[in-house]
């Protein structure tokens, strides 16, 4: 890509990219458009991103793939109850010359130096753990020995979750949640893309899916997406929408005050307009709406609200509280 381009030009490639995207990935993965869009976004706004679904629904397989047209470096990390920082981020060991005999330390990189790293499972590691992939996720830096050592970038976490067996795990806690861009559902497929799948994993083909971004590319596009101006009014739609998921907010509705603990904090209003500015470059449009903070709002609060007792008892979810919001906060 020539660095000579401006940001039309760059506008305008982005849109093929992700046309191409969209193509070589229907190759592997059917259905998932909503989530593969998602994380698109994610990946140009430097957001991670958690995803929560049964066994079985290729989330793995969606990750590497979205690795490999991406042409970057993808690690998985399976999490497990004995896994340790260090498996993590990395080890000193000792090395010995075998010259001169003399002993060094040397830093041994753990599997977190990659650029999309599956955190397979990630609530089934202790929280000693879960905070030396967190704090990564936050710093883009690890430090061993005294010694502080930059990520490659553009660095991408994706985190999995299974949402039934909760048998010894240790959930998130909310502020570690706040880390993650987008809480995102992998839902079951329908019975005709299930049919589909079928038809496509079970004759021994071998599909060949062909890289459609560089290093380069993503991160003249996270800095495009930095530089796209965003109206005053959408702002201050997406800081009232935050605003009114707080109970304790003097102005909010009587159905917050019921049925919600706690709400959303800055870092939600934040992805919002960072996730609308995405959206709309991926569309081919040169500035985001109010529309575009609405259609990735309940992705971007689902995990960042937290029911009262009261709503979990009478079966109100958290995408219902976040639907309310959405129909009734004046745009």
């Amino acid at each position: 890509m020539s660095k000579n381009i401006n940001d039309t030009e760059l506008l305008e490639e982005l849109v093929k990219a992700k046309n191409n995207f969209t193509t070589e990935i229907g190759k592997v993965i059917i259905g998932q458009k909503s989530v593969l869009d998602q994380m698109l976004i994610a990946l140009l706004t430097r957001g991670h991103t958690l995803l929560v679904g049964v066994p079985g629904l290729a989330k793995t397989l969606l990750i590497k793939s979205m690795a490999e047209i991406c042409d970057l470096n993808f690690k998985r990390i399976q999490f497990t109850p004995d896994l340790m920082p260090s498996d993590i981020t990395g080890t000193e060991l000792i090395d010995i010359d075998p010259e001169s005999g003399k002993r060094n330390f040397r830093f041994y990189k753990g599997p977190i130096f990659g650029n999309i790293i599956l955190a397979d499972e990630i609530n089934r590691t202790p929280p000693k753990t879960q905070s030396a992939l967190l704090e990564a996720m936050q710093e883009h830096k690890v430090t061993a020995g005294g010694n502080t050592y930059d990520l490659d970038e553009p660095f991408f976490v994706l985190a999995t979750q299974n949402p039934i067996e909760q048998e010894g795990t240790y959930p998130l806690p909310e502020a570690q949640l706040d880390r993650f861009m987008f809480h995102l559902n992998i839902s079951y497929p329908t019975i005709e893309e299930e049919i589909s799948i079928v038809n496509r994993t079970t004759i021994g083909s071998n599909t060949k899916i062909k890289k459609v971004f560089s290093k380069e590319s993503i991160i003249n596009f996270q800095n495009l997406t930095l530089r796209v101006p965003i109206s005053e009014n959408v702002v201050s739609y997406a800081v009232k929408l935050v605003a009114s998921t707080r109970p304790s907010e003097v102005d909010s509705d009587s159905y917050i005050k019921q049925w919600v603990e706690w709400g959303a904090g800055p870092r939600a209003s934040q992805y919002l307009a960072l996730g609308a500015k995405a959206k709309a470059l991926l569309d081919g449009r040169p500035t985001p709406s109010i529309e575009d903070i609405q259609s990735i709002a309940p992705d971007i609060l689902r995990h960042r609200i937290l029911p009262s007792f009261n709503s979990e008892a009478e079966g109100i979810k958290i995408d219902d509280i976040v639907n309310h919001l959405i129909n009734n906060i004046e745009a």
